[in-house]
């Protein structure tokens, strides 16, 4: 008997080994890595290292940027999460509860951005925002409001705006697929009892689908603003380089210029730390917040 419990062990070590060490090669190394390094004056490309304390994060407090990176992280996070999960519940709700013949069409319609590259949508969506040929500017003159056209992403008020479309365009059809799954599983009998009673589609849709379909509604919201405050930095690296005036950056874009073009990466390092300081409480909080009891019918 202790012998089969030693060998159960043994296997289940040797089943979780390889994916520790992907995971301490990957995730564990970086991290203490980048705290390691935030308490140095270092170029990146230099063997001279020089040991500061905590002057980078006394400089983090002081730096009038960081404040604006915030905002913007935290701008894009609220947006991204009111309009991707807003569209991606009213196309998961359409394509599974009405009749549409041409459902399966769609599904791969609304999910061909999630194959797409980050940096080809920025550069597709920069093409989009042209001036002079793009496509927002030539359809608002077409429909004779060309006072409405600007250079849209020139424009320090526009400039972040204009980030958020095509991060919400993005974003839709993987989480209409995962709100999908947690609709087709809802039971059928349900719907028709809660009919037969003289519910509406509406109250259908907030009493049973919401309630029901929660946690994956949970996983995606999380999931959006984890990936909002540690990936968006990319479209904004294609799209604006955190221009005009920085009026488009956000902390991972900081970052990058800190630590890749005026390399002073260990004042990009102590920018790492925050960003997984401010990612972790923002999960705390939201764990928080969406906290509810298993709804059963």
């Amino acid at each position: 008997m202790v012998q089969s419990k030693k060998q159960r062990y043994l296997f289940l070590a040797f089943c979780i080994l390889p994916t520790f060490i992907l995971f301490a090669i990957f995730t564990l190394y970086p991290l203490f890595s980048g705290l390691y390094y935030s308490f140095f004056d270092w170029s990146g490309s230099s063997n001279v290292k020089t040991f500061i304390g905590l002057d980078n994060y006394k400089k983090l407090f002081t730096d009038s940027i960081i404040p604006k990176t915030i905002i913007h992280d935290y701008f894009l996070v609220v947006t991204k999460v009111i309009g991707i999960m807003a569209m991606a519940l009213f196309f998961a709700v359409a394509l599974t509860q009405l009749k549409i013949k041409e459902a399966p069409f769609y599904r791969i319609v609304f999910f061909f951005p999630n194959i797409m590259s980050v940096v080809v949508i920025g550069i597709l969506w920069t093409f989009i925002y042209n001036p002079n040929l793009g496509l927002v500017n030539s359809g608002l003159e077409f429909f004779g409001l060309e006072n409405l056209a600007r250079p849209w992403l020139g424009d320090e008020k526009w400039a972040l705006p204009s980030i958020v479309l095509p991060a919400i365009w993005a974003g839709i059809g993987l989480f209409m697929l995962m709100l999908m799954g947690g609709i087709a599983n809802v039971d059928k009998s349900f719907y028709e009892a809660a009919e037969i009673d003289g519910a509406s589609e509406w109250q259908q849709f907030w009493k049973i689908t919401v309630p029901l379909i929660w946690p994956q509604i949970k996983i995606a919201v999380l999931y959006i603003v984890i990936t909002t405050l540690n990936g968006s930095f990319i479209l904004v690296q294609v799209m604006t380089k955190g221009g005009p005036n920085n009026a488009t950056h956000v902390m991972g874009s900081y970052l990058y210029q800190q630590a890749f073009v005026q390399f002073h990466f260990g004042y990009g390092a102590t920018i790492g730390v925050m960003i997984l300081v401010l990612s972790l409480i923002t999960v705390f909080i939201l764990q928080i917040f969406m906290r509810r009891e298993k709804v059963e019918y």
